[in-house]
């Protein structure tokens, strides 16, 4: 019987699809255990494949790739030394599992299926993955540890069968998606109560990383028998922990490491925008991005997490400006780019515009000039955008934030045209706090510029699309501060219009919203993607038929 035994926590960032570089992750983390003295490497939910992985998982031909790839590791453990943990996919029987497999002395010696499968927000796992039994423990090194896969520690039934059938320390291995405020609150809520229902200690091993819409935040973690953190890794970064247990009387404890501190609210959702975007540039093979400039805190503040995500000389800003921008404008982008230290270029499409009126003037005759020709504008701008992309291979930012996401304040081919979207799930209230907060601080991961990046005028002026003379969003929205408190209660408090009556609003303006929430489905249908910060983001999280004749009576 052992009694002593290490395991490394290896928070690592897979990209999807990459057999061979996530083989080169977990060769990595298996030696970084060797090097330690550890026992065991433990590797993230689904690390072999990436996650998540939607229909690829049922492609046979990748299937088999996966198992060459797994058969290929686990023939590269040796006897005596540490032995790998890693999550993947399993092909068998005609049947697709999600599984953990414990690689030793040069085999897989044992495996895990999940038995929960999540069915909710992102998750869509009933569709693409087969359930497995509740699971059992395997004995590695004369330690019984119960395995589980994320959604299988988030429920109860899987960790009490582990502890009924004599389990020692329990080990989650996750991908489970950053959202505001998750980690300290339901994360942290379920381990204790999976600790607590079972008495044994729990070893949290959470992957790290941006997959298309979603960003992975890491933060593993160990807690002791009694729900008290030992160890706690760093969030949104790759990083290798080694935990030391050790048996005392009928249980196993962990030593007291290292605790990480959770960052604030608003430092998380940055961290989380920046990494979303860096990997989403860096696994789809893009190394620099291009953006429209305007002078607003959008694009400005989209340019601040594009330096401190690819380093400024990496970000090219461009002004557009037509006869309708301001002179403050011009000035503020200018300030912006300074200030970040990132490359200028002005591009007007004035003269874009007139053509373009004079070419649609026969067509027009007769009616009044009116949003039409204004939404002319962000589409020329698109058209100038999308051919600097094209031609230089930049990745085009989109600079649209939640409110005018929400209520199709945004222009279908105009300032939608991207390739993706950083502030996709941040109201624009969040924006002005975002960029108070970058303007406050600095960390050693960002690659821009320390001190203020967005000037005090640009946070502080009213927002306005200069689409036409003296616009200010105000004309066609409420107030942010109104919009905003309305569109996360219709959002995501799925509040009737009557609940957001009685909490202060005008039934009128809530009516409104509400309209122009869902007229504008189509738009979002098609909007670049962009990283998942709350618990109700506009795509997987919220999923509405873009013909839609409800409206609530109430």
């Amino acid at each position: 019987m052992a009694d002593r035994l290490q395991i490394l926590i290896a928070q690592r960032d897979p990209t999807t699809g990459d057999l061979r570089g996530n083989l080169g992750e977990a060769r990595a983390a298996l030696a970084a255990a060797g090097a330690q003295g550890a026992d065991l490497a433990v590797l993230p939910e689904m690390f072999l494949s990436g996650y998540q992985l939607q229909d690829l998982v049922r492609k046979p031909a990748f299937g088999r790739a996966c198992a060459e790839a797994l058969a290929e590791i686990a023939a590269e453990t040796r006897p005596g030394g540490p032995g790998l943990l890693i999550g993947g996919p399993l092909h068998e029987g005609g049947r697709v599992h999600n599984a953990l497999f414990l690689c030793a002395d040069g085999a897989v010696q044992a495996v895990s299926r999940k038995h929960e499968r999540p069915n909710y927000g992102v998750f869509d796992e009933k569709r693409t993955l087969d359930p497995g039994p509740l699971p059992e423990p395997i004995t590695f090194r004369g330690v019984r540890l119960g395995l589980l896969i994320c959604e299988d520690a988030w429920e109860e039934p899987a960790a009490r069968a582990l502890a009924a059938a004599g389990a020692e320390i329990l080990i989650v291995a996750n991908g489970s998606p950053y959202e505001r405020g998750k980690h300290e609150g339901a994360r942290m809520a379920d381990m204790r109560a999976r600790v607590a229902e079972t008495g044994l200690p729990l070893l949290y091993v959470n992957m790290v990383g941006g997959q298309d819409d979603q960003v992975f935040d890491g933060g593993s973690f160990v807690l002791d028998a009694e729900g008290g953190r030992a160890v706690q890794a760093p969030f949104f970064e790759s990083r290798d922990l080694l935990t030391i247990w050790t048996r005392e009387g009928e249980g196993w404890r962990c030593a007291p490491g290292p605790v990480a501190p959770t960052p604030s609210d608003h430092e998380a959702d940055y961290q989380a925008i920046c990494l979303g975007l860096g990997d989403y540039m860096r696994k789809s093979g893009f190394r620099q991005a291009v953006l429209g400039l305007s002078g607003g805190i959008d694009s400005a503040i989209v340019a601040a997490v594009a330096a401190d995500v690819l380093g400024p000389e990496n970000v090219w800003c461009v002004m557009l400006p037509s006869r309708f921008t301001s002179r403050t404008s011009l000035e503020d982008a200018a300030e912006v780019a300074r200030l970040i230290g990132a490359k200028l270029d002005s591009l007007s499409i004035a003269s874009a515009v007139e053509a373009t009126g004079q070419e649609l003037a026969p067509f027009f005759a007769g009616t009044e000039s009116g949003l039409t020709e204004e939404n002319v504008q962000p589409r020329l701008r698109a058209l100038y955008l999308m051919a600097l992309s094209n031609k230089f291979g930049h990745l085009l930012l989109t600079t649209g934030n939640k409110s005018e996401v929400s209520v199709g304040y945004s222009t279908l081919y105009g300032d939608m045209a991207g390739g993706y979207n950083p502030l996709i799930d941040l109201y624009k209230t969040r924006v002005f706090e975002i960029c108070r907060w970058r303007n406050a601080n600095h960390r050693p991961w960002m690659k821009g510029a320390a001190g203020p990046v967005i000037p005090e005028r640009v946070i502080s002026k009213p927002p306005t699309a200069e689409l036409r003379e003296n616009q200010k969003d105000s004309d066609s929205l409420p107030e942010y501060p109104v919009l905003d408190a309305i569109l996360e209660r219709l959002i995501e408090g799925d509040q009737s219009v009557a609940e957001v009556v009685e909490a202060g609003f005008e039934r009128e303006t809530v009516r409104k919203v509400e309209r122009l929430i869902y007229i504008a489905e189509y738009k979002r249908f098609q909007a670049a993607p962009g990283p998942k910060i709350t618990h109700k983001a506009l795509w997987l999280d919220r999923r509405y038929p873009i013909v839609n004749r409800f409206r609530d009576p109430s």
